[in-house]
């Protein structure tokens, strides 16, 4: 692929070169046209400048006047605006008008802008995006008030924008990083400055703060998007992502019941499925805890409590698409972990209208309260990096660098007992996971927070995995000499023998630990 891309490169700036040379020859000398000779001596030097200029925008990318033709032939701009300069021809020449208008031609092919970024996600996916009807969620929305959490962030901030347009009676946003929450209030203010909103700087870790929020302003929808998400960082810090993923979580969702809350949204992820990483198996909990919440409201007769999973969202903060944009830009290689890694994708525009979707059809949940988005096929981060080169018409290397700590080759969207079954709702599947004991979990959340709390890293990894035995940690390497992971059990060291309690696979699942409960 590199070399076909290259060809194409080489080709495309050969011809701009060797077009603009001949026309610009033409019009110094109308009467005679200037021979084949030409033409093989502009498409060579036409080539060769083109990468000449491409890498020095990469090495200077922010040069005033390298900026404006990256990836041009030196030549053919140069040729091409000479050419334009000029004045007429001393003997008349009708088709001047022509041709000058084909040198500028010629200069617009050579001159495209650098890449910044700033590619249609939709061009990156393999299917057609699942964009639901906006009139279905009307009901949902329109005369409500909404309360979405993490509203600066990628994710959070869309969701901001699609329940804008659906009238709420009121919008809040409640964000930690102020900066974030600044730009999504002010966004809002241009594109929908008739839509009662209220921006809070709160930190979901922050139980009192958080039940204050919700009880002051009592929603009705609460979408819960605020997490930790980065793999490898969570990994060398696994205290920050039980207190936030989880603990957090358990705040926004207790508070919310408190105030009376009808539904609630949590935005989960596929790395919560046998999850490798610390981020993962925080995830997974905290779909466990809103289960048992929504086994309660189902019984009860109170709150539905939801969760949502779905894989990588293109064009996201932090996301490879950002990275591979930037690389592509500056003319350095593009990093893949590995030639056989496959990440499930899916626009931001078409996760956050079915995040919505899940909100107005909870009781298509069923018993289990898990929606799994459709995402089609994973796509190879190899083939996706080919594909922004082809579309930039850009070319570099690439270098792979190996799997980073709690990264999988593949992800999944379903454990072994969730059989998912469709919806009203093209794009949204619902899971069926077997019930889930609420004081099991309850411990267990309880005894993640008190270690994480403390401090207390390799005690809390080995709860992790005590409590979620399809967790299965990646090697993480200490900093002292030992060479061993945190938290991970040494050579020839058995796991604890207490019984798993928090697994849908292995020592009978759920159904088991309810059994065994009911037996003591």
């Amino acid at each position: 692929m590199n070399g076909l891309l290259l060809r194409h490169e080489l080709l495309r700036d050969g011809l701009s070169g060797a077009a603009a040379l001949l026309v610009a020859l033409w019009l110094a000398a109308p009467e005679g046209m200037p021979g084949p000779a030409w033409w093989l001596l502009g498409l060579p030097v036409g080539a060769a400048a083109g990468i000449l200029a491409r890498q020095l925008a990469a090495r200077w990318p922010f040069h005033p006047v390298l900026a404006l033709a990256p990836a041009a032939g030196a030549v053919a701009l140069g040729c091409a605006a000479l050419a334009a300069l000029a004045p007429g021809p001393a003997s008349p020449n009708p088709a001047w008008p022509l041709l000058h208008g084909l040198v500028l031609f010629c200069a617009l092919l050579a001159t495209r802008p650098p890449l910044q970024g700033a590619l249609p996600a939709a061009q990156l996916l393999d299917r057609p995006q699942r964009l639901p009807d906006p009139a279905q969620l009307v009901a949902l929305v329109a005369g409500q008030r909404v309360l979405i959490t993490g509203a600066g962030g990628s994710i959070g901030s869309e969701l901001a924008r699609q329940v804008a347009a659906l009238g709420p009676a009121r919008l809040i946003l409640l964000e930690q990083n102020e900066y974030a929450l600044w730009r999504v209030d002010l966004a809002l203010a241009e594109t929908h400055p008739s839509i009662p909103r209220l921006a809070v700087l709160a930190d979901i870790r922050d139980r009192a703060r958080i039940a204050a929020v919700m009880q002051e302003h009592r929603p009705a929808l609460v979408l819960h998007a605020a997490a930790l998400k980065h793999v490898p960082m969570l990994e060398a810090a696994p205290a920050e992502a039980v207190l936030t993923n989880v603990l957090g979580t358990r705040h926004v969702a207790d508070a919310a019941r408190a105030a009376g809350c009808r539904c609630f949204v949590l935005v989960s992820t596929d790395k919560a499925v046998k999850p490798a990483s610390v981020m993962g198996a925080s995830k997974r909990l905290a779909e466990l805890y809103i289960r048992a919440l929504d086994q309660a409201g189902r019984q009860s007769g109170g709150m539905r409590a939801v969760s949502v999973r779905f894989g990588n969202v293109l064009g996201s903060s932090g996301s490879v698409v950002e990275l591979f944009a930037r690389q592509i830009a500056r003319g350095s290689p593009l990093t893949i972990t590995h030639p056989a890694m496959r990440r499930y994708f899916m626009t931001v525009e078409e996760a956050v209208g079915l995040i919505l979707c899940a909100a107005a059809l909870p009781e298509e949940a069923g018993e289990g309260g898990l929606f799994v988005l459709d995402m089609g096929q994973p796509i190879r981060i190899l083939d996706l990096a080919r594909r922004m080169m082809r579309l930039e018409g850009r070319v570099v290397p690439i270098r792979f660098t190996g799997p980073r700590p709690g990264e999988k080759l593949t992800e999944e969207l379903f454990h072994g007992e969730e059989p998912p079954r469709p919806t009203r709702c093209p794009g949204l599947l619902a899971a069926c996971p077997p019930a889930v004991d609420p004081a099991l979990i309850t411990r267990a959340v309880e005894e993640l927070a008190s270690l994480a709390r403390a401090g207390e890293e390799a005690a809390l990894r080995r709860a992790l995995t005590r409590l979620l035995p399809e967790y299965a940690p990646q090697a993480v390497p200490r900093p002292d000499a030992t060479g061993l992971s945190a938290g991970a059990p040494a050579p020839g060291e058995a796991r604890p023998a207490e019984a798993p309690v928090l697994s849908p696979a292995g020592g009978g699942g759920w159904r088991a630990a309810v059994a065994r409960r009911n037996e003591a």
